[in-house]
């Protein structure tokens, strides 16, 4: 690792990580300052090694889009809708058992479910919902609704976020996915996401659900308006979080793609951002798991060489991504396992299918030497 730092302002950091100190908010900028990715990711790749050797990990997923109303029209979204609008849709339980039905993949372990947030849904629809896919995919997990979702339907209904948690575990709930964050400041929330839950009641949601026992992702969309401090202090933040609760099971950068939204000015991140982003978030989230190098967000060819700058997860075969496609994201919007295991293997790596919850798989147990 000595060998790989040019930057000489990156020693205070290096010397810290070899002795096992946690890093501070300085140390965050400084590596996103630095000149130097190569040392930025080596520094990375080290703390990765160390947790998952040689092992990266994918899901034979798929990703279920109930609906594309709503109520909160964020200005950095392509995919939101008025129900008043010719293309907005809201899937009925037949058109979900339809859509189950129409893939039945065997081997498919997670079910990704996310959608607008529709005024016309009720708290039945939501858990219909869930008992549709659980009846139709009951050995899946489902990853369902985000931190916005929950905070909805807690006021919706009149219902404490633990009663509303309690009714969609027993209907099938079985891991939450970490969208709804997207940069923990209020003068970004302010400006791009004012109708959408702040910073705070998206910790306390998130804060709840670790407690009820339900795992959860994380997540950060950068590259858009936000500063690099405020990059650094959204991932201390989750940090805390999961110093309280440990319910983060990954954190996933999502690269902001501005086609078709409001934000259409803005240039693309390019892959020094994206690649330093991941490294960064390795090194500062010292206590989440696992980092996903999101392919449908940064590209094939990057997500597998960010697999060396501290992400040690691909995701999985998600077969139809809608949301960040509609903003102009040119990735695949799917793949089969086959091409996860190649990516994987040809970037030097072992690879390893996993469940929703990364319990390692019969089909991807790494081989000897690899300790995942």
């Amino acid at each position: 690792m000595k060998g790989f730092i040019t930057d000489i302002n990156l020693k205070p950091v290096q010397q810290k990580i070899e002795n096992g100190q946690r890093l501070a908010f300085e140390d965050g900028m400084r590596l996103f300052r630095s000149p130097d990715l190569l040392g930025v990711g080596a520094l990375a790749d080290a703390v990765r090694r160390r947790l998952h050797d040689n092992a990266a990990y994918y899901v034979v997923n798929r990703h279920l889009n109930y609906t594309n109303v709503c109520m909160n029209q964020c200005r950095f979204c392509a995919y939101a809708r008025k129900d008043t609008d010719a293309d907005a849709y809201t899937m009925s339980m037949d058109a979900v058992r339809l859509w189950v039905r129409t893939h039945p993949e065997p081997e498919v372990r997670e079910i990704h479910i996310v959608g607008g947030l529709n005024p016309s849904l009720d708290m039945a629809y939501y858990l219909d919902l869930l008992r549709t896919v659980r009846a139709e995919r009951p050995d899946a997990t489902i990853k369902a609704f985000t931190a916005v979702e929950i905070d909805r339907l807690s006021r919706l209904s009149g219902l404490s976020l633990a009663e509303v948690i309690h009714l969609l575990r027993e209907n099938g709930l079985g891991m939450m996915p970490g969208g709804g964050a997207e940069i923990l400041e209020k003068r970004v929330h302010d400006i791009l996401f004012p109708k959408k839950i702040g910073a705070e009641r998206w910790l306390e949601v998130m804060a709840a659900v670790h407690g009820a026992g339900i795992k959860t992702n994380a997540s950060m969309l950068y590259g858009h308006i936000e500063t690099i401090a405020e990059r650094v202090h959204h991932l201390l933040r989750l940090r805390a979080l999961q110093d309280q609760t440990g319910g983060f099971a990954a954190f996933i950068p999502l690269a902001f793609h501005a086609k078709n939204t409001a934000l259409s000015h803005l240039p693309p991140t390019t892959a020094m951002d994206d690649l330093k982003t991941i490294a960064v978030s390795r090194l500062l989230l010292d206590n989440i798991p696992h980092i996903k190098a999101y392919w449908v967000m940064i590209g094939e060819k990057l997500a597998q060489v960010a697999l060396s700058f501290g992400a040690d997860d691909l995701d999985g075969t998600i077969v139809e991504e809608r949301i960040f496609h509609q903003a102009g994201a040119e990735s695949a919007k799917g793949m089969r396992r086959g091409e996860l295991v190649r990516l994987i293997t040809a970037a030097g790596f072992v690879p390893v299918e996993r469940d929703a919850h990364y319990t390692p798989l019969p089909t991807g147990v790494p081989s000897e030497g690899c300790h995942p």
